[in-house]
């Protein structure tokens, strides 16, 4: 599992002239499955995600094409853990360590 954390390299104001595609791109990994939750930091200097179902490669991949990327107004930290433990609605993506 990855939590995709957003960090906002420019003002905000640019920031929401990509808000639109940005959404549309979010639900469409919703709708795969990999995307698990996501939204803003607070304070509001960029969002955070949950994913997975997906390797290292796809999630960086995936962050690649953010339209918030692709337009130079965010940068990602992507970090990987094992979901071991998790609330009864995601036992789905429950992941055992490895031994």
């Amino acid at each position: 599992m990855f939590v995709m954390e957003l960090t906002y390299t420019a003002p905000v104001e640019a920031v929401e002239e990509e808000m639109d595609a940005h959404i549309a791109w979010l639900d469409g990994y919703y709708a795969a499955g990999i995307f698990l939750a996501s939204g803003r930091k607070v304070p509001r200097d960029g969002g955070v995600i949950l994913a997975g179902g997906v390797s290292r490669a796809e999630i960086e991949k995936i962050a690649a094409g953010d339209p918030f990327t692709v337009a130079g107004v965010c940068s990602y930290r992507i970090t990987e853990f094992l979901a071991t433990k998790t609330s009864a609605d995601l036992a789905t993506v429950r992941e055992s360590p490895v031994v």
